[in-house]
């Protein structure tokens, strides 16, 4: 069995976060306007009538927009061997705060979600600088 450098487990765990965050807003949205509703082809104007849902979806968004570079530099961290317990910990750390960005964004919570999203792209920097040989 061959197991995960930490930075990979910590994007596999991000990465499975990010796919299933689009399961609560969904069935919000079946809830507002119904089964059928839902699985047409959405009309440009038809937005979720919860607040916390259409903030949960701008939620996924970001996290998607996120996974984009949390992706490459953390398997480019596991590709180089260049993973240490710095790396490790910022890949966990980063997980963690886009968790908490997930929750806070979904529950209105405008200061703190930005803490939340600065520390993830902390996480992402010390990544990057391991990288380039800068930490």
């Amino acid at each position: 069995m061959t197991l995960l450098s930490p930075e990979l487990f910590w994007l596999t765990l991000t990465a499975l976060m990010t796919a299933a965050l689009w399961v609560p807003y969904i069935l919000n949205r079946i809830i507002e306007v119904g089964l059928w509703a839902t699985l047409r082809n959405p009309e440009p104007d038809a937005h979720a009538k919860a607040a916390w849902a259409v903030r949960m979806q701008a939620s996924h968004v970001n996290a998607v927009e996120n996974l984009v570079v949390f992706a490459p530099l953390a398997i480019a961290v596991h590709v180089t061997g260049m993973g240490t317990s710095t790396t490790a910990l910022a890949a966990a750390i980063y997980f963690f705060a886009r968790l908490a960005h997930i929750l806070i964004y979904t529950l209105g919570i405008p200061g703190l979600r930005t803490a939340a999203f600065t520390i993830g792209f902390i996480a992402q920097v010390i990544l990057a600088f391991t990288l380039l040989g800068w930490m």
